[in-house]
């Protein structure tokens, strides 16, 4: 890419960076605040109508990356059961998603993504969520119809192992406790970012992004003012290091703004016949920018697992610590993944939650099986928050098609209500 390109580039970030609109007040805050809104989306245009123009000039390099790119699809349909023993009508949901993307080839270090996504339900008796299908009787499956871009940018490799987007996009850090996808919903949780990622470190890599606006499982856009810095180091034999802040203002709820410091160390070691696994992290949340000064909480995993003979055993301990606010909160973790599936944790008590667990898994026929056991207690106040089984029987095969059958039971105490659920999947992925 040109010298003026990059520039540009530079200037672009600059340009949605909140430091660099400082002080602005009233009406030209708001001016500033719809400009960062929808600035991205302006270079992203402003980028490709000039790659277009200038394929004029340059000819075939220019088609031979719009139309040398590749196709994606993914297709997953789903059905989900939900029964709760409260006064919700049991939920049954058909679902199907469809993804349709293309990236394009490389045109001078730049190429572009988009992606499209619909989801459709063949069988609708359930509640879909926050502005969805508006069946309050049934128990929620948050997996409403829609039909939206999923994904839209524009990447610039120009710089030796590092790269850099801008636009709609998805992103995921470590284990998505803390940034995530929700990869699990038929709509996954995207981002409107700038996001630079290198690996340029010596033995490490990192990565930055700058957030306005995410867009939610239920297809509603949040508006935000974030900066996720997550770094890695990969220095020691006995595992990696990951050091990482995230700072999240929520415009329309600025009580919720939050930040994050964390550190987390995970690694494996190799013994005769078995292979030691760890992971220990610790973070710690508090207000940002206009955030609640109740907003001060711990967060605490260890973590201990070994593999014998292709079969995994772990137990662990999770802490999202209770403070005068809402307790620990992960608003843009794929929360599904964490806390049993069935849900029951999505908001962290007031009082904190102690989640202690054990997981056995393995692979029987080809057929990956996975148990866990899930013991629920509050961190103040010693409540007990129930305890949850999840059970899950996948297999791929040929290494585009999935088939899987998954079980969350949580049983209640002081918290919630008993809840059953049961899915069963099939997805083709090319």
């Amino acid at each position: 890419m040109p010298y003026t390109d990059r520039a540009f580039f530079c200037r672009a970030f600059f340009a949605i960076h909140p430091l660099h609109n400082r002080g602005l007040k009233g009406e030209n805050q708001l001016n500033t605040r719809f400009a960062r809104k929808h600035l991205s989306y302006f270079i992203t245009g402003c980028l490709i109508t000039a790659g277009l123009i200038t394929s004029t000039a340059y000819g075939d390099g220019f088609d031979e990356a719009l139309t040398g790119g590749a196709a994606s699809v993914d297709i997953r349909m789903r059905y989900e059961n939900v029964d709760q023993d409260n006064a919700l009508d049991r939920a049954d949901a058909l679902t199907v998603r469809t993804r349709l993307g293309y990236m394009t080839g490389d045109y001078k270090t730049l190429s572009a993504f988009v992606e499209m996504e619909n989801t459709s339900a063949l069988i609708e008796d359930y509640n879909s969520g926050p502005g969805g299908n508006g069946k309050s009787t049934y128990s929620m499956v948050a997996d409403p119809e829609i039909t939206e871009v999923n994904q839209a940018f524009l990447q610039y490799g120009g710089i030796s192992d590092t790269t850099a987007k801008v636009g709609r996009q998805r992103i995921i850090h470590d284990n998505a406790r803390f940034i995530g996808n929700v990869g699990w919903r038929q709509n996954e949780q995207t981002y409107d970012a700038f996001r630079i990622d290198t690996k340029a470190l010596p033995d490490g890599r990192a990565s930055y992004a700058y957030i306005d606006n995410v867009k939610n499982i239920f297809s509603n856009d949040t508006d935000v003012s974030g900066h996720l810095l997550n770094i890695r180091c990969d220095a020691f034999s006995l595992g990696a290091l990951v050091a990482y802040g995230y700072f999240i203002d929520f415009k329309d709820a600025p009580a919720n703004s939050q930040q994050t410091l964390g550190l987390r160390f995970n690694g494996t070691h190799q013994f005769e016949r078995l292979e030691l696994l760890y992971t220990i992290e610790a973070a710690q949340q508090s207000d940002y920018q206009d955030g609640d000064k109740g907003i001060d909480a711990a967060y605490r995993l260890l973590e201990l697992g070994m593999i014998i003979e292709g079969i995994t055993g772990k137990i662990g301990y999770e802490l999202l610590g209770g403070d005068d606010f809402s307790g620990f909160e992960t608003p843009l973790a794929t929360k599904h993944a964490f806390n049993g599936w069935a849900d029951m944790f999505l908001n962290t008590p007031t009082d904190g939650l102690r989640d202690t667990y054990l997981q056995l898994g393995g692979k029987l026929a080809g057929i990956k099986l996975l148990a866990v056991y899930h013991d629920f207690q509050s961190d103040k106040g010693g409540a007990d928050y129930g305890s949850e089984i999840n059970l899950l029987a996948a297999r791929k095969f040929s290494g585009r098609y999935t088939l899987g059958l998954k079980y969350a039971g949580y049983n209640a105490d002081e918290w919630q209500d008993d809840t059953n659920k049961f899915w069963l999947w099939g997805q083709l992925k090319i």
